[in-house]
């Protein structure tokens, strides 16, 4: 029994073991308050937007709105968290993400939101995260104390994300029924605290400047564009990510119609079908924590993009609510294993001084393209059916699937010397199996 035990507790350990460092335990502490409301209000503005309009088009402009700005800002947000103080920039990107979620709660409350408020809000939070995303991206390389839990830490954060799309969801949903979306929309305002309170409670080591000032902002940017995608591994992954995300993802705003239409479900049926997602989401990132290193995220990366074009193409088929559930967490669990793949091995990949640009990259190609993904979906939703239109997405993703793996060999050949150089590396195995040591991190007080 004792052997047991200090097998369980080994385990665990591993686990959390990124949670020794007191800094990335405080943005575990204030993520994982503010994702709670972050899902909530997400959940609430979809269904109040289809209540409001009963319409999968409307859904795909919202969509749209929240999502465009990251393809315009991101990657401005990429230089300036290459240049600036990172944490003074997410004070004020969470300050503003408060403020919208206060307006919204305050339209709803007075009797006077209309769906083009909705869309005006959605564009403002849209062009706070296009700032925040890859700017808190880069940043969780300053809170990681021990350098080889930086991949650990990078899987915990995903696991933050969807264990909050667990609660945020199921929450929503019975507030919904019961007192309204507004509820919602100021439980989410208020969440913001949480972050706030944790960021300035950190304690990290003074830093100069991270680099010579004189460079102009688009010099810098088309310095680290070409950084990117000059190097087959990073713009490989980069082209995986987008495709998946234009083609595959904008299956989110279709969910709505599939719970009232399909399912003929209400606001609860629409949090079951959200939080199933997350569940399978969950258990992904739990998964990546629980692994010692990168060896095999090239398979893995391959068979995440599988299972999430099974997931969907099921969900698009399905009139049952158990196959629905359970399509849904496959394609969740597809979806962020994959989504958090690509994030670790191009953390371990890249130039330190080009971290902040390189996952401005990866956040336009996670999220700048599912806008017009988003827009496409709800217009073709209306033209062919929200079946047709998931099955085509599922096709799409295939075949991205399909020419990733075929590159597999290249991007092993392009990795091997640089882990090698690293020097942690003893031996690279097929794909991109090999034990990466990241690029030297800022240190931090523990």
């Amino acid at each position: 029994m004792a052997t047991t035990y200090s097998i369980n507790t080994s385990g665990i350990k591993t686990l959390l073991r990124a949670l020794r460092s007191r800094n990335y335990r405080l943005f575990v502490a204030g993520q994982g308050v503010s994702l709670v409301g972050t899902w909530m209000q997400q959940v609430a503005m979809s269904w109040l937007v289809y209540r409001l309009t009963g319409s999968a088009f409307l859904l795909g402009v919202v969509g749209f709105t929240s999502q465009i700005p990251t393809l315009l800002f991101a990657p401005l947000a990429g230089v300036l968290a290459d240049r600036w103080n990172r944490r003074r920039l997410l004070i004020i990107t969470q300050s503003l993400a408060m403020l919208q979620a206060a307006l919204l709660a305050a339209a709803v409350f007075s009797g006077i939101i209309q769906v083009w408020q909705i869309i005006v809000l959605s564009m403002f939070l849209g062009t706070v995260n296009a700032f925040d995303i890859p700017i808190r991206q880069s940043f969780v390389v300053e809170l990681v104390s021990h350098r080889e839990d930086l991949g650990n830490a990078i899987a915990l954060n995903s696991s933050l994300v969807n264990a909050a799309r667990l609660i945020g969801p199921t929450i929503a949903g019975l507030l919904i029924t019961s007192v309204g979306e507004g509820v919602c929309f100021l439980i989410n305002s208020v969440s913001y605290l949480a972050v706030l309170i944790s960021l300035v409670a950190m304690r990290l080591a003074p830093s100069g400047p991270r680099r010579a000032q004189q460079k102009h902002v688009f010099h810098e940017f088309r310095e680290g564009f070409s950084y990117a995608f000059s190097f087959a591994p990073i713009r490989n992954i980069l082209f995986l990510v987008a495709l998946i995300s234009l083609t595959g993802m904008p299956y989110v705003v279709l969910v709505p119609v599939f719970a009232k239409e399909v399912l003929l479900g209400g606001a609860h049926t629409f949090g079951f079908l959200v939080t199933a997602t997350g569940c399978g989401a969950l258990v992904g990132t739990v998964y990546l924590a629980s692994r010692k290193n990168v060896l095999g995220l090239g398979k893995i990366i391959v068979r995440a993009a599988l299972l999430f074009a099974v997931g969907i193409a099921t969900f698009a088929t399905s009139k049952n609510i158990i196959l629905s559930l359970t399509s849904l967490a496959v394609a969740g669990f597809g979806a962020m294993t994959l989504v958090a793949s690509c994030n670790t091995v191009l953390q371990t990949i890249l130039e330190d001084d080009k971290r902040g640009r390189v996952m401005s990259f990866f956040t336009v190609a996670f999220m700048g393209m599912t806008p017009f993904g988003s827009f496409g979906a709800g217009t073709m939703a209306g033209i062919f059916g929200p079946r047709d239109t998931l099955l085509i997405g599922s096709v799409c993703c295939l075949l991205g699937t399909i020419m990733f793996a075929r590159h597999l060999p290249g991007i092993r050949e392009k990795v091997r010397p640089i882990y090698a150089k690293m020097g942690i590396i003893k031996e690279v195995a097929q794909g991109m199996e090999a034990a990466a040591e990241q690029p030297p991190l800022p240190k931090v007080t523990d």
